[in-house]
């Protein structure tokens, strides 16, 4: 087939419309290339419950193999769990899923030898480039010794390792709701949470990548109403919601209530920075509340700011040597899970955080919760950046204001900050305001998106 591979490979992975812009004999080639460029003589491979997932994946491994790697498929898992068999099998992985996108999508997630990420710059483009050039000239040369494809359980050997960072012994019993959404917490979860004393309520814990309740995409807000109605019907302690491959976890407190990640990302950094015997760095990106940096300062840590995506929080992981990260997104990254993200280890802290005290998790994370956010509002535009100078024009010479350019636009004031950054894909600028209270946030929220608003409809 011939596809578009400007549009299938993104910064970060591979994700499209199968078959429409991929298929499995494009998957094979993908397998092949991974091999080629990581230079590879075995792979681990999982996948989650979309319809498409087990043939594109069993496709990539038939490219890899006929390139001389041994494969080994853990099958159905979480991503997380596939960051975790990269890391304790010490081989480069593939992670078929495309996340929260809808059942017609599917894609893939790479990663290198102990869950080191594989992005545009990192070996993406490389591979694009042969599936490319083989996509036109036909496969490539396969290897003289094929390699072996053989399957492997890596389940109860992830949630042990989980369980081993987080100290669950002593926690009072407690009533959690948990929305799986269709995926692949439905799989994880029981197995991560057995034996804890938790009266756990499943929502949605059928493995179905068609998404027949919701969308698998927690941030959304209407897509936790079911889990907020369930957490206040049963009077539960908490609820949780994770995306479609399970490595964003979202956290609904009793009241109902979201929790912000960036409360989260605060919560659990005191308490790694706390086991690192308050020493370390932590990781968060620059939309993330000013209580994190905060939080982390009053608890001994250093904290360090960095572009928005998961690539740039890795990388910054690597080169501070951090013990924690934590994205808006509810994204969580731990040194002591190969520097990877999962949502999963993030609840058990929660879980531990909340159950070692006899409060409400709302009155535990309101010691996090300092400062009132707009969350982020697109708005599309004629021009990013003509708009973005319009808004640094109004707002830069004002007294005790201050400007930077680390992603898109900061401006940052005494009592209020917000970030202004273009979309690399669409013609949007995504807004981020942050204010000491709410009238404040609303006054300048509604300033900057009268500024490039109003121009762009001009």
């Amino acid at each position: 087939m011939t596809a578009d591979l400007s549009q299938l490979v993104k910064a970060y992975d591979v994700r499209g419309v199968v078959p429409d812009q991929w298929d499995e004999a494009m998957a094979e080639l993908f397998g092949a290339a991974f091999v080629e460029v990581t230079a590879a003589d075995a792979i681990v491979v999982g996948h989650d419950m979309r319809p498409t997932s087990p043939g594109l994946s069993g496709a990539f491994a038939r490219g890899a193999a006929a390139r001389g790697a041994d494969v080994t498929l853990i099958g159905l898992c979480s991503t997380d769990q596939l960051y975790y068999a990269s890391g304790a099998l010490d081989l480069p992985g593939a992670m078929f899923t495309a996340s929260h996108n809808p059942a017609r999508y599917n894609g893939i997630k790479m990663c290198r030898a102990g869950a080191a990420p594989v992005g545009q710059d990192t070996g993406l483009a490389e591979i694009r480039t042969l599936v490319e050039k083989w996509s036109e000239s036909g496969a490539p040369q396969p290897a003289a010794t094929p390699g072996t494809v053989t399957g492997r359980d890596t389940l109860t050997d992830y949630a042990a390792r989980l369980l081993s960072l987080v100290d669950l012994s002593a926690i009072r019993p407690l009533k959690v709701v948990v929305d799986a959404g269709n995926g692949m917490g439905g799989h994880t979860v029981p197995t991560v949470l057995a034996g804890l004393p938790l009266d756990l309520v499943p929502m949605y814990f059928e493995l179905d990548g068609t998404f027949p309740n919701h969308e698998a995409n927690p941030l959304d807000p209407k897509n936790i109403v079911d889990l907020q109605a369930r957490v206040l019907a049963e009077g539960a302690d908490l609820g949780l919601a994770f995306d479609g491959d399970a490595d964003r976890c979202f956290v609904v407190d009793e009241r109902g209530a979201g929790v912000s990640p960036s409360a989260i990302t605060a919560l659990v950094a005191a308490r790694e920075l706390a086991r690192n015997g308050g020493r370390g760095t932590i990781i968060h990106n620059l939309i993330s509340s000013r209580s994190v940096p905060e939080v982390v300062r009053e608890h001994g840590g250093t904290p360090v700011r960095t572009r928005v995506g998961h690539s740039f929080i890795k990388a910054e992981m690597a080169t501070h040597g951090a013990i924690f990260g934590g994205e808006h997104s509810a994204h969580y990254y731990f040194r002591d899970f190969w520097n990877a993200d999962t949502g999963m280890l993030a609840a058990l802290h929660v879980l531990a955080a909340l159950g070692g005290q006899e409060g409400t998790l709302s009155a535990l994370v309101a010691q996090y919760d300092r400062y009132t956010g707009s969350g982020e509002i697109n708005s599309t535009v004629d021009d990013q950046q003509a708009r973005t100078e319009d808004v640094r024009t109004a707002f830069g010479t004002r007294e005790n204001v201050t400007t930077d350019d680390l992603d898109g636009l900061t401006v940052t004031a005494p009592d209020w900050w917000f970030n202004l950054r273009p979309s690399n894909t669409e013609p949007l600028l995504r807004l981020n305001v942050e204010a000491d209270d709410e009238e404040t946030m609303e006054a300048v929220r509604d300033e900057v998106l009268n500024l490039i608003r109003t121009r762009s409809n001009d």
